[in-house]
């Protein structure tokens, strides 16, 4: 795809870059695509899969309680907890803000960890990373933004979750719902938005604007970028996901180049 050869001129020291259609298939590819990549934040998306493995596991259940009084696994998934970004503190009450919360992922993956008696790096590895073939990809810290991982490797990735072996598909479609609809928050380098909606894991673009992925996307995509520079989106209207990563930190020039790499993308695939 003519398209992704544009990530070449993004002011990063490395990027790559991968769509994958609806059926699996690598549509194009482009860049170091066997390079690790901090994911930052992108490490959610692999954290919540796992989460939902163990729910489907009978491992945990997802209006358990999890985290503060009152807040459940549900909860942590998306982000509504209460816990503050970065600290093991509530400062809302449970669903009643999108408070999005590194420390909420942490709380989370703990439980999980507990419940299933392995830690929870060593589970995702065992529950998500060994099955699709995820080499690359390493866990060693916190759920919420210390995975690694290449291109190639979050394209098996991106396959899997638009075509689920792992997990019910109607546990897939639940996790690119809104869960508490109408809820606003803050969007991470975006400021407020209201609403700002999320599913399970995984943040549901709507009607945001602006917003890292493109004009074009549909209001149905959903996915994640990182502070590390890095994205992983899924339309399903357009039957397909795009991931890129870089090794610089997300700033401006991210929220310039992002929006048009993706209108880009999305008017290749269309023809």
């Amino acid at each position: 795809m003519q398209s992704l050869a544009t990530i070449d001129n993004w002011p990063v020291p490395h990027a790559a870059a991968a769509v994958v259609r609806a059926d699996g298939t690598v549509a194009g590819a482009h860049g170091p695509t066997g390079r690790p990549f901090p994911l930052a934040s992108v490490t959610k998306p692999l954290a919540a899969y796992a989460a939902l493995i163990a729910y489907e596991e009978g491992a945990v259940e997802l209006d358990e309680p999890a985290g503060p009084e009152g807040s459940t696994v549900r909860h942590l998934l998306a982000h509504t907890s209460g816990l503050a970004f970065d600290e093991h503190r509530a400062t809302a009450g449970p669903g009643t803000r999108r408070l999005y919360s590194n420390a909420g992922f942490e709380v989370l993956g703990d439980h999980i960890a507990k419940a299933t008696d392995i830690p929870f790096g060593e589970y995702l590895r065992q529950a998500v990373l060994e099955p699709l073939g995820m080499t690359a990809t390493s866990l060693t810290g916190s759920p919420a933004k210390d995975a690694v991982s290449t291109v190639d490797d979050l394209a098996r990735f991106a396959a899997e979750v638009q075509a689920p072996r792992l997990l019910d598909p109607r546990t897939v479609l639940e996790a690119m719902s809104v869960v508490h609809p109408g809820l606003s928050g803050v969007l991470p380098g975006y400021g407020h938005r209201k609403p700002n909606d999320w599913g399970l894991g995984f943040e549901i673009r709507d009607g945001k604007s602006p917003h890292w992925t493109g004009t074009g996307s549909s209001p149905r995509t959903f996915g994640h970028f990182g502070q590390s520079g890095t994205f992983l989106w899924i339309d399903p209207d357009a039957g397909a996901a795009c991931v890129a990563l870089t090794d610089r930190a997300f700033g401006p020039w991210a929220i310039e180049a992002w929006p048009p790499f993706t209108d880009a993308v999305l008017a290749e695939l269309r023809g």
